[in-house]
């Protein structure tokens, strides 16, 4: 800051400094006939000083005067910039740790699962032959209703979903259609509510000889292979929870996925209530379009995230 002070009075003149806006000669308070007056009316007058100070603004290195207001706008936009680099980086690692932790019980749980019905599928055959007869009614029973077991799965899933988990239900499946805060939800329990027949079914029929006890084996054995679908298609395609690999890439499994975020989009009111036959609920409602434009999105999404990678 440069100041310039220039100061006067009616018998002496004195400069401090010199400014270019004040001149080369100190300014006078008094006109010049006061100041030719008799030396003894000027020795009563009181002396006078004026001071003048002249600021200029401070110039940066750019020759432009100084913003702190700007400076400042831009240290908290850098500042909030930083942190929320912080906040998408450490909600990034939290979302694989989740994944990850799902992935885990997924696939233990499915290799469990799978194994053991396999394994029990054998014995229970080769046990059932000790006798070197075949039973060949029980063995067509129980694959009957394996099959039968799964298909009906849907239709009890599409029932269950929208007559008990959005009605009485609710409070457990809400927790399915909010953001998810750690790697399980309430939800989850539906599937170990099924995964409870389907083991005491798969038991009887395992320790007990008979064509009763293999309907039995082959209905627990179809609600196990639905329940494995259903994780893999509804939790790991649709929501992914967990990768999937090829599976994103079957063309009606990506179709399945579109219908079913058009239920959490709740286009059609809540329709599509079931998953594998989730498009066909959503065409006979008129939904067709929206169903073509979801699977696009879909694919420019995941188009999108494998060319980042």
């Amino acid at each position: 800051m440069a100041a310039g002070i220039s100061a006067a009075s009616s018998s002496t003149s004195f400069s401090l400094g010199r400014n270019p806006f004040l001149g080369p000669n100190p300014i006078w308070l008094f006109a010049p006939s006061v100041r030719k007056l008799n030396p003894s009316l000027r020795f009563k007058q009181k002396s006078l000083t004026t001071v003048c100070f002249v600021v200029e603004p401070r110039n940066d290195s750019s020759g432009k005067p100084e913003n702190n207001a700007d400076r400042d706008e831009v240290s908290r936009e850098e500042i909030e910039a930083g942190s929320c680099s912080v906040r998408v980086e450490e909600r990034r690692a939290r979302k694989k740790s989740e994944r990850f932790t799902y992935l885990v019980a997924a696939v233990m749980s499915s290799l469990g699962i799978t194994s053991m019905a396999v394994l029990a599928v054998y014995y229970r055959f080769s046990w059932q032959m000790e006798g070197g007869e075949i039973p060949y009614s029980e063995m067509i029973g129980t694959f009957a209703l394996s099959v039968g077991a799964a298909v009906g799965m849907e239709f009890w899933a599409r029932w269950a979903h929208e007559a008990l988990w959005h009605a009485s239900l609710w409070h457990m499946h809400e927790s399915h259609h909010k953001p998810r805060e750690g790697a399980f939800e309430l939800n989850d329990v539906f599937a170990i509510m099924n995964a409870v027949p389907a083991i005491a079914l798969l038991a009887y029929g395992f320790f007990h000889k008979g064509y009763f006890p293999g309907l039995c084996f082959g209905a627990g054995l179809g609600i196990t292979v639905f329940g494995i679908a259903y994780m893999f298609v509804h939790d790991g395609l649709v929501h992914k929870r967990f990768p999937v690999g090829p599976i994103a890439d079957v063309p009606y499994f990506r179709k399945v996925a579109a219908a079913h975020q058009l239920h959490h989009m709740e286009k059609f009111k809540g329709v599509p209530y079931g998953l594998f036959l989730g498009p066909k609920e959503v065409e006979d409602v008129g939904g067709h379009e929206a169903l073509e434009l979801e699977i696009n999105r879909r694919i420019k999404s995941s188009a999108s995230r494998a060319s980042r990678s």
